[in-house]
């Protein structure tokens, strides 16, 4: 059990809360002895000001950089409402003896439904057909036609909880489905594992270059940064897609637009940007042959409440057995 260093009630503070309602977690936090502050910023400086005495940081999107790190002392917890945890300097946080965690496993269904759905959206060319289905458009067809799915191949690049969720759900779709992810094990386990989904294993290379549909599921990491760019948009099979529902820092937008232009992609499925909001130049706002949605692959009633659950969890798990539920590193 930790004990509180200013002599008073443990101090929780969230950031940000823009489009989240966090009673639910604010209730807990005081049930089980916190004070509970809502700064409403994601200024760093405004954040460093209002938590000065905080044991406990509650992000939404807040980026909780070195400089916020250092300038909060009594810091003990930084507990995410997301997933991913590339907004957060995870070394310097360990390095200052602060646990980081995240909500892993509540949206899974949610996220590799998402997924599906505007894969769909884009390899049966809804945006199009949608805008036709009127009295004078009626007849109208788009440049080509879709195609079979039992006749394409899907990859996915990443087959954690949500790349092998999504392979569940899409892959009896699709004529062949092959996988590639390098931190799963090499093992009869794994093996029987992604048997049991119908999913090949493949190097990234295999993957690229056969997959009609390559679907990303990664973290954001500094080797997966802009790691689909130009050379890799070249590999892929022509008039593939390509769906992204994890980190828009995983591909160099300008790269895609450039082979969506030149037709050496037929199409994108997206929920996430490099920034978001995007900037009104972002080269793949706007697009025929891009189904964009801002973010929301999570999203549920079910996740409304898991993800404010989770994030206050951590917190009071740490502070009552001294270890976080799901902790993204190790101290």
């Amino acid at each position: 059990m930790i004990e509180a260093t200013t002599g008073r009630r443990p101090v929780a503070v969230y950031t940000d809360v823009d489009d989240t309602d966090p009673g639910l977690g604010i209730a807990l936090l005081e049930a089980h002895g916190f004070e509970v502050r809502v700064l409403g910023t994601r200024d760093p400086e405004a954040i460093i000001a209002g938590a000065q005495d905080a044991v406990a940081l509650l992000p939404g999107y807040a980026t909780v950089s070195r400089e916020v790190l250092e300038g909060l002392p009594h810091l003990r917890i930084v507990s995410l409402m997301s997933m991913g945890f590339d907004y957060v300097d995870v070394d310097t946080a360990t390095s200052r003896g602060v646990w980081v965690t995240n909500v892993p496993g509540a949206a899974t269904q949610e996220v590799a439904t998402h997924a599906l759905a505007i894969l769909l959206i884009s390899l049966r060319q809804l945006p199009f057909y949608t805008g036709s289905a009127t009295p004078d458009r009626w007849n109208e067809r788009a440049d080509t036609a879709p195609l079979r799915l039992s006749e394409l191949t899907l990859g996915v690049v990443g087959l954690g909880r949500i790349g092998r969720e999504f392979a569940r759900v899409a892959g009896p779709l699709f004529g062949r489905v092959i996988g590639y992810d390098p931190m799963l094990p090499d093992s009869p386990e794994t093996a029987a594992d992604l048997g049991a989904l119908g999913v090949e294993r493949a190097s990234l290379d295999e993957v690229r270059g056969a997959s009609n549909v390559l679907s990303l599921h990664l973290p954001l990491l500094p080797d997966t940064t802009r790691m689909v760019d130009a050379a890799f948009l070249d590999g892929m099979p022509a008039g593939s897609t390509l769906v992204n529902v994890s980190r828009g820092g995983l591909i160099d937008e300008h790269a895609l637009a450039a082979a969506l232009d030149s037709g050496r992609l037929a199409g994108a499925a997206l929920d996430v940007l490099t920034q978001e909001p995007p900037a009104p130049g972002n080269p793949l706002l706007g697009r025929p042959d891009v189904v964009l949605t801002p973010h929301i692959g999570y999203f549920s009633r079910r996740t409304e409440i898991e993800y404010v659950r989770i994030q206050a969890q951590n917190t009071i798990s740490l502070w009552e057995s001294g270890m976080p539920d799901s902790p993204v590193n190790r101290l």
